[in-house]
């Protein structure tokens, strides 16, 4: 493609006069919003170790009380977004939150979608419209944009989880906000769920017809479903689940999809190249993680509760390191980039 004019090549006189009256000419930044062929993230692959994050998260426990923080969070920003964005792509939020033994977060609402990822500790809840929800390590709890949701502890240690959130996108559609309320009346519990192995309850020959019918995707059936795919399938080429509505069998939230894939003993999975940013946290194992980013080639070893992401267009491998199996949480932009009509793969180099 042709080189364009730049803004130096315009008389001064000109640039400032357009610019007094709030016009910019599109020709010097074309190449820069309408790249050629391929987008130019700024997004860069980064890599977030659970042993450097938990020390001053704890920490924080001891500087601020959770009545002071609302949520007590460490947010996992992408150097390439700049920190102060606090994102980790331009479409996903990631943040490590605490809750320590006897305290509670409050309830509120809020425009962004949510998901916790449950990384440490036990007796912790999450109460979302009158549902309580246990959190145990591996499980995924969504709190979709507008429903009611607070945190509360029960136990004797430190809990932590992996927030997942929309946030980058609705705050630069200028959407976000938050409501607050009183503590909720627990109206029933997710313990003991209907929606498991295919069956979906009905009422009459009607089915539900609940925007979110599940709530608590437990880390024990997920993981039940990958060792199923494993040996029924033992030449499969990965072993990966998405978290989905059993109602519709559309993405479990409307923004973010989520999966989780089965590394087999001493494997290596490449992924396909896709147009989304994806980020990845270890729920446990030992891997590496390879990402060509137009041939920036960058190596990750990461361990149960790391955390990293990974541009568009990236060829992403995972190899596992041990003889024992290896899972990985996947969250990406796809969900979005399909409503808007972007989503595309490409073939791998």
């Amino acid at each position: 493609m042709e080189e364009l004019a730049t803004l130096a090549d315009l008389p001064a006189d000109y640039v400032t006069d357009i610019n007094s009256k709030n016009l910019v000419p599109l020709w010097p930044s074309l190449r820069d919003v309408l790249p050629p062929l391929s987008p130019k993230p700024r997004t860069k692959p980064t890599l977030w170790a659970y042993k450097d994050i938990r020390g001053p998260l704890l920490k924080s426990g001891e500087l601020t009380p959770v009545e002071k923080a609302e949520r007590r969070v460490l947010v996992l920003a992408n150097p390439g977004l700049g920190l102060d964005n606090m994102s980790a792509s331009p479409v996903i939020y990631l943040g490590m939150q605490l809750l320590l033994p006897g305290e509670w977060a409050p309830s509120h609402r809020h425009t962004p979608n949510a998901v916790r990822l449950i990384v440490e500790g036990d007796g912790a809840y999450t109460t979302i419209d009158g549902i309580k929800c246990p959190m145990e390590h591996g499980d995924l709890i969504l709190t979709p944009s507008g429903t009611w949701h607070e945190h509360g502890h029960d136990g004797d240690e430190p809990v932590i989880w992996l927030d997942i959130l929309d946030l980058p996108l609705v705050y630069y559609s200028e959407a976000t906000y938050v409501e607050p309320i009183g503590r909720q009346q627990v109206e029933s519990t997710s313990i003991n769920s209907p929606y498991v192995n295919g069956i979906v309850p009905v009422k009459n020959f009607v089915r539900n017809d609940a925007a979110y019918p599940i709530l608590r995707y437990r880390w024990r059936d997920v993981k039940h479903a990958l060792h199923t795919i494993a040996e029924n399938e033992p030449d499969a080429e990965i072993v990966q689940v998405a978290y989905t509505n059993p109602e519709n069998g559309q993405p479990a939230e409307q923004i973010i999809g989520f999966s989780c894939i089965m590394l087999r003993p001493n494997e290596t999975v490449k992924l396909v190249k896709r147009s989304c940013a994806m980020a990845f946290h270890v729920i446990d194992g030992d891997m590496k993680m390879t990402i060509n980013n137009a041939n920036d080639v960058q190596d990750f070893t990461m361990t149960r509760s790391d955390t990293s992401v990974a541009p568009c267009f990236a060829e992403v491998d995972l190899t596992n390191l041990s003889d024992k199996p290896c899972y990985v949480f996947v969250a990406d932009e796809a969900p979005f980039q399909q409503k808007i009509g972007v989503y595309s793969e490409r073939e791998r180099g």
